[in-house]
């Protein structure tokens, strides 16, 4: 698990997310309210294909607490649509077509879950899908937000991988 990441959050703070539904706002306005918890997905990979039940899991845990849950999927938005299915009508989805926020968030592999503050800083991520650290990640949130922490893993969830490269080739 990474806490305080030393991403440049001016960068972050400029990137525009894109929600499926409603207006395009810069990161920041994400995040007055309340801390964002974002599930970054490679809509062209198996392994994010993997991942989507159990990060759904995890999302529908935190639905009630003092954060945003969303996906952040690196392609369009039909891409996003297409790739999610309907949990892309359940959960609040940003399509990331140049993959600038993943570049902003310094990500290296995807899948990944990634706690950003108030201030856009990262208080914990996770890069691949290696349950020990989306354990400590959503731990973390469960501590911040003062909420129940999911179980991860459980049994029905994929096996530990490395996951594939967050940039393009």
């Amino acid at each position: 698990m990474n806490g305080g990441m030393n991403s440049d959050m001016n960068t972050v703070s400029t990137v525009v997310l894109n929600p499926l539904q409603g207006d395009p706002r810069p990161a920041e306005d994400w995040v007055t309210t309340f801390h964002l918890a974002l599930f970054v997905l490679d809509p062209f990979t198996k392994e994010s294909g993997l991942i989507i039940p159990t990060a759904g899991r995890i999302m529908r845990n935190f639905r009630g607490a003092d954060c945003r849950v969303a996906w952040l999927v690196a392609g369009t938005q039909d891409e996003a649509a297409q790739f999610l299915g309907p949990w892309a009508e359940e959960m609040l989805t940003f399509a990331d077509p140049d993959r600038e926020m993943i570049e902003s968030l310094e990500l290296k592999l995807l899948p990944a879950f990634v706690h950003l503050n108030h201030g856009l800083e990262i208080s914990a991520s996770a890069e691949g899908w290696n349950p020990a650290e989306w354990r400590d990640v959503a731990g973390s949130l469960s501590q911040r937000m003062r909420w129940s922490r999911p179980e991860v893993p459980v049994p029905s969830d994929p096996a530990p991988f490395i996951g594939t490269p967050a940039s393009l080739p």
